[in-house]
């Protein structure tokens, strides 16, 4: 498994590739996610479900850049389709899941700030 990466001393330089991060999963614990990448309170991770997404909601705000497949995203009380390149923000603590999504879905997702999740405007 490949080692996470840290963020360093300004100009330091962190990759990783998507292809890196696909190679990690599933894990050896069948688990499709993967955190790759961790400096402060942000938590970058690799996520692939395979055929249903059985998150529960999360106790810190996530951000997801959608990587690649297309289908819905239930977010709260919303649903709405997405596709590569898209960003879906979800608050802490919000029911979420990704539904009627394609083989190939694969997503970033960085977990960031405080339990309960960071103030509006502050």
């Amino acid at each position: 498994m490949a080692k996470l990466a840290t963020g360093g001393a300004p100009g330091e330089s962190r990759r990783i590739t998507r292809d890196e991060a696909a190679a990690m999963v599933p894990t050896a614990a069948g688990r499709r996610d993967v955190a790759v990448f961790a400096h402060g309170t942000l938590v970058v991770e690799y996520y692939a479900p395979a055929g249903v997404d059985r998150q529960t909601p999360h106790a810190r705000d996530e951000l997801y850049v959608v990587l690649s497949g297309t289908g819905w995203f239930v977010n709260g009380d919303e649903r709405h389709p997405f596709a590569p390149g898209d960003v879906l923000f979800v608050p802490a603590g919000t029911v979420h899941r990704f539904e009627d999504f394609t083989e190939d879905f694969a997503t970033w997702v960085m977990f960031y700030g405080p339990d309960g999740g960071e103030r509006e405007g502050g």
